[in-house]
């Protein structure tokens, strides 16, 4: 029997009179990394955006364990839930461990301050990430990767069941793409944490998920694991492409190329 932590039902979305989204369903298992891809302004973010309350749809409801996220308090969708944007600002010269400790705010009143259970989670969120020896140092003085694995700290420091992604690869190299996905999967495989991100590389997306989502006109075009997804053709048929597959003989996951425009 499955175990779905979170459902997206019949859920539509316009801006600037444009829908964006229209009937969108979607089922979320407890424990899974789910990678969202597609053509560029397909509405990939705006469902992750959905998912995280940040964005109220023309119409359809998000259950979080039943729950209508619309309906419930932004607090407690914090303390369940945890999302990582695209394009994250702070203060400059804040430090690694006061943006961490940010994490903690959801579980705070407003008139108290952190406690032992709260200094250990910012501890323990900093450890996990690799950012203990960076704690003192201020933002801006931090490279691409650095600077996103405190932002990955501080969501994580929220305790959540649930962590959004979108494109937490963006404007990083190679290596420090690969690091910050190796850190997601660590996370998901040592704390449980169910991962939704949206990615534009379609083998990080292959080779880091347990399923993949495609999004195209406006609703879901296919939902499956890597093998279910490059066999059935729905890349070359979404993105226009030509493609070749191969076998990484070390994950027994497929390797997807792009030949060229059909």
């Amino acid at each position: 029997m499955k175990d779905i932590i979170l459902e997206v039902k019949d859920l539509s979305v316009n801006y600037k009179n444009k829908n964006i989204l229209d009937g969108i369903n979607l089922e979320i298992e407890k424990g899974k990394i789910y990678s969202i891809i597609g053509p560029n302004g397909c509405g990939k973010t705006t469902l992750i955006r959905m998912m995280s309350k940040s964005l109220k749809p023309k119409r359809g409801r998000v259950l979080l364990h039943g729950d209508d996220i619309f309906e419930m308090k932004s607090k407690d969708i914090a303390k369940r839930m945890a999302i990582l944007n695209q394009n994250n600002t702070t203060i400059s010269d804040i430090t690694v461990r006061k943006l961490v400790q940010y994490g903690r705010y959801s579980y705070k009143n407003w008139w108290s301050g952190l406690d032992k259970e709260d200094e250990d989670i910012i501890e323990w969120a900093m450890e996990k990430t690799f950012v203990t020896s960076l704690k003192n140092r201020r933002i801006d003085t931090l490279s691409g990767g650095e600077r996103q694995r405190v932002w990955l700290a501080m969501s994580i420091a929220q305790k959540p069941e649930i962590l959004l992604l979108d494109e937490p690869t963006t404007y990083l190299d190679i290596c420090h793409q690969l690091e910050i996905l190796e850190l997601v999967t660590k996370l998901n495989k040592e704390e449980g944490i169910t991962i939704i991100m949206v990615l534009h590389d379609i083998n990080h997306a292959v080779g880091y998920s347990d399923e993949i989502i495609v999004i195209n006109n406006k609703n879901i075009y296919a939902k499956g694991d890597s093998w279910s997804i490059l066999e059935t053709k729905v890349i070359e048929e979404v993105f226009n492409v030509k493609t070749q597959t191969m076998i990484d003989k070390e994950t027994n996951k497929p390797i997807f190329y792009a030949k060229k425009v059909i």
